[in-house]
């Protein structure tokens, strides 16, 4: 059965960060907005994906108004409904889980709960409706405009045609860019192409990065939490790649701007401690519920997002990879994650002399699923539109610049900051991992340059395979959504294209984000902070 909108401001396909910075942009400036999603719940990376923020140093101060009231959100959910102790008390800022990798790692779940709260006020102007469980299928294009996207109901089969002015794909993997036939980019440009240094000499379509299939573990000593061993076990025990210093399931992996092999064991010390004596191994990296900010009754949990479970055998876009091919890959990204556990339950050295830790428990509650593994696997790698400018790594990449300034972009709308950082590929490259200049985002970067009507809003922006390694992370991509969505407001204002405002609006477009608390320039102390701490390194 199909039925049809009539008609919508803004449709945006996909739920993720962007996708939720994209609607509440877009509501605030008075349009009517339909958010289409896969999962049962908002917020892509930070709740479906089940990844703590990876975010700058800087974000305490320097974060949007919608994204530091999205985190305000979260760390008031704790502080009001959760039992914190005096150690916690003191904490400025909280951390719910203590986590090395950000100054606010915590529960998928509570993410989840915090976006619908901070969405509240759109949902009330009435011109905002979020469709939960919808896959899009199909989209009907007419000559640049994008009309309309079928979206079907993954639970009954029901087929839904909206109609819309402007259309935002904030897909994890860029889907209408393909549904469209629009001009995309898939996997590692050529050097010749980019004219980056660390890009490949020939193009590789399928050279993409490694997806990683999370989950929530606790530790019970004493008690025996293990799984069925999983199919793939072997494989993943007996394989040892040659880019990698041992095989998968072991506590051996590779530095990443080094290359260097290191040891890093799941515990250093005790469990429990609020921070790790040497701050090196796993269970503090992603830590989301530290015992030591409660009363006793809630235990540490950490989140597995760790170099062993990066599956990058097969590639998930790209020329030949079908609906088949995507789903194999998929189930290999699961089948790794589940080998890892039960590794570490069942042979896993420990400093003892013994093997495994059967005590390792699923968190199901956490990430929202029955067995505690992420409700979706983590994208790191999407379809990129081909833009109307594209970010390269000479634009933000220290090595490149050599001692240059920060890389300005007049079209600026908003900024982020965060290494080049590459997993290793499904076209057998290891980590490419580059320092990198605080950068911006610029309004070019998501206007497609064969589409009116459409505007990217995750990691399918105007950035190349390298690039795209500083623009992924969450903070990054709230700020490509808050512009996405203030952009298709402008849109219907004027009655021009995506490019049209670039080229004659574009100070309409600054001077909204500015007014609704978004930066679009680093501070001048940050960039000379930043040029002091380059120049010591050189």
């Amino acid at each position: 059965m199909s039925s049809r909108i009539q008609v919508t401001d803004v449709l945006i396909v996909g739920g993720g960060l962007g996708g939720v910075a994209a609607a509440q942009s877009a509501v605030a400036l008075g349009r009517t907005v339909v958010v289409a999603t896969e999962g049962p719940w908002l917020g892509g990376q930070l709740t479906t994906q089940a990844v703590p923020p990876d975010e700058n140093q800087w974000i305490e101060t320097l974060a949007s108004t919608t994204y530091a009231r999205l985190r305000a959100t979260i760390r008031g959910i704790y502080a009001e409904q959760y039992p914190v102790s005096p150690y916690g008390r003191r904490q400025r800022p909280f951390n719910p889980g203590l986590g090395n990798v950000s100054r606010i790692t915590h529960e998928p779940r509570v993410a989840a709960v915090a976006i619908e709260s901070v969405l509240s006020p759109s949902y009330a102007t009435g011109r905002l409706a979020v469709l939960r469980h919808r896959t899009p299928i199909t989209v009907e294009r007419e000559g640049r405009r994008i009309r309309s996207v079928t979206v079907r109901d993954t639970r009954t089969g029901d087929e839904l045609t909206i109609d819309a002015h402007v259309v935002i794909d904030a897909t994890e993997l860029g889907d209408l860019l393909e549904l469209a036939a629009l001009e995309f980019v898939t996997g590692a440009e050529a050097q010749h192409e980019t004219g980056e240094l660390h890009a490949l000499e020939t193009a590789d379509p399928l050279d993409q990065q490694a997806v990683s299939w999370c989950f929530a573990i606790e530790h019970r000593p004493g008690e025996d939490h293990v799984i069925d061993r999983p199919a793939s076990y072997a494989h993943w025990r007996d394989t040892h790649d040659p880019r990698w210093p041992a095989p998968q399931l072991s506590w051996e992996d590779l530095e990443p701007p080094t290359l260097a092999r290191r040891h890093r064991a799941i515990f250093s010390g005790d469990p429990a401690d609020a921070v790790a004596p040497d701050g090196r191994d796993f269970w503090h990296y992603r830590r989301v519920l530290a015992e030591a900010n409660f009363d006793g009754s809630i235990p540490d949990v950490t989140l597995v997002n760790w170099p062993q479970i990066d599956y990058w055998e097969r590639p998930l876009v790209g020329p030949g990879i079908g609906p088949a091919e995507r789903t194999a890959a998929v189930a290999g990204a699961r089948g790794l994650s589940e080998s890892l556990l039960y590794w570490m339950q069942t042979e896993a050295p420990r400093p003892d002399g013994g093997t495994g830790y059967p005590g390792l428990r699923l968190r199901p509650d956490v990430v929202g699923t029955e067995d505690g593994f992420a409700l979706e696997p983590y994208i790191r790698e999407a379809r990129r539109i081909r833009a109307v400018f594209t970010v390269t790594e000479e634009h933000i990449g220290c090595e490149m610049r050599d001692g240059r300034p920060v890389e300005q972009f007049a079209d600026s709308v908003g900024i982020g900051s965060y290494r080049i950082d590459l997993h290793p590929s499904t076209a057998g490259r290891t980590y490419v991992d580059i320092d990198c200049d605080p950068f911006q985002i610029p309004l070019g970067a998501l206007i497609p340059r064969d589409a009116d009507n459409l505007i990217p809003a995750n990691k399918n922006i105007g950035t190349t395979h390298i690039s795209n390694g500083a623009y992924r992370l969450h903070p990054v991509e709230w700020g490509i959504g808050e512009a996405a969505g203030v952009l298709a407001a402008t849109m219907l204002v004027t009655g021009e294209s995506a490019d049209g405002v670039r080229a004659r609006h574009l100070d309409d477009v600054q001077r909204i984000m500015l007014q609704r608390g978004v930066p679009i320039a680093w501070p001048r102390r940050v960039l000379d902070e930043r040029a002091l701490f380059v120049s010591a390194q050189r």
